[in-house]
């Protein structure tokens, strides 16, 4: 159960992101949180946000506690909790499907796999990467993989812990 102490709190970091007094939050608002902004996926990561819960304009406080939500250290897991494993994985999933079609191809892997390491390898070994990790994922040999797919490699990851920040006491 959240405190009203703790909705006050959000309710502050919601105001101190909103800096036009607009009533909600933008894209470019999310680019003050300075962990956010040096994540080299952050541009995936802030979309991500938008493209479940916006309405229009930007994110109303509302939504952007039921964003947060998803990030709470998971305590007790069941089908409907928004920090459920099966969420977080959704979540993740939608950071590489870039294009949204509910699949992720090996130009949507090559894509991220550049973001996360720039011109530190070669675009061979990006390559190589990319077609490792669809070798290995793509259970069904479609050519790309699906968030049943995802859910399978994903077993043995920790992501209820690597998915969860503490941002209220």
């Amino acid at each position: 159960m959240v405190k009203r102490n703790q909705i006050d709190r959000l309710h502050n970091r919601f105001e101190s992101l909103d800096s036009d007094s607009k009533g909600y939050l933008n894209q470019e608002d999310f680019l003050r949180v300075k962990e956010l902004a040096v994540n080299p996926l952050c541009d995936n990561i802030i979309l991500a946000f938008f493209n479940e819960d916006s309405t229009g304009d930007g994110l109303s406080f509302r939504q952007f506690v039921r964003i947060l939500a998803r990030f709470r250290p998971v305590k007790q897991s069941g089908p409907q909790l928004l920090n459920s494993r099966e969420e977080k994985l959704k979540f993740a999933f939608q950071m590489y499907d870039l294009d949204k079609d509910g699949k992720i191809s090996r130009d949507e892997l090559l894509h991220i796999l550049n973001m996360m390491v720039g011109s530190n390898i070669s675009e061979e070994q990006l390559g190589s990467i990319a077609d490792r990790t669809l070798t290995e994922a793509d259970t069904d040999k479609d050519g790309v993989i699906t968030f049943e797919e995802f859910n399978k490699i994903m077993e043995k990851v920790d992501i209820e812990r690597k998915m969860s920040i503490r941002f209220l006491s």
